[in-house]
């Protein structure tokens, strides 16, 4: 459905704020719900903002979510909607990595999807953990970090290819600019803590 075809017809607000409220909503798998969310974008920002969300719309990466409104000096807080997850060491190593996998995509390639097998994600992993590390925990442990990412919405696995994943481009969203800058530091800091020596990439 195009934006003239939504202009003509009814634009359902309903929709796109539960959609929303659901999870991420993304322009290639979401189509009906994009296609509303971008001419009701204002509307949409001035209805989350009562609940102390703000709505963020990424038209480039294609993506769309609600972040919690940050509060000001002497603002009285609003009860969190969207809630905070505390991340294990394992799964935050995992995003990381994908995290610099996705730059060093980005700058090598014109394609907009980066997938990657479990094998090569292992390979990723595998680097932080000491050189005697068990294989077969390894790979099961990469397994369960796997599924809690993809859970997470920062990977998805491909139809019909369970060992094939899509990192998703909001990943760029959650593990910014800023955070990516001091990413040697964070590894190194990671490696002291597994035990094992960090290479430089």
């Amino acid at each position: 459905m195009n934006q003239a075809a939504v202009a003509r017809s009814e634009l359902d607000l309903p929709l796109v704020v539960t959609s929303l409220m659901k999870g991420v909503v993304y322009q290639d798998q979401h189509e009906k719900v994009w296609s509303h969310l971008l001419p009701l974008r204002a509307r949409v920002a001035d209805y989350v903002e009562t609940m102390g969300l703000i709505v963020v719309i990424d038209e480039a990466e294609g993506y769309a979510f609600l972040r919690s409104r940050p509060v000001e000096q002497d603002e009285q807080a609003v009860p969190r909607l969207i809630a905070r997850r505390s991340l294990s060491y394992p799964v935050s190593l995992l995003l990381a990595l994908l995290r610099k996998r996705l730059a060093q995509f980005d700058a090598d390639n014109s394609d907009t999807r980066l997938i990657l097998s479990r094998d090569q994600i292992v390979e990723l992993v595998r680097v932080f953990l000491p050189p005697n590390s068990n294989e077969a925990r390894l790979v099961d442990q990469v397994d369960t970090n796997l599924t809690k990412v993809v859970e997470l919405g920062f990977l998805r696995r491909l139809p019909g290819e369970d060992n094939q994943f899509e990192v998703r481009r909001i990943l760029k969203a959650f593990v910014d600019a800023q955070w990516l800058s001091d990413f040697s530091d964070r590894l190194a800091a990671y490696a002291a803590e597994s035990g094992s020596e960090v290479e430089e990439t």
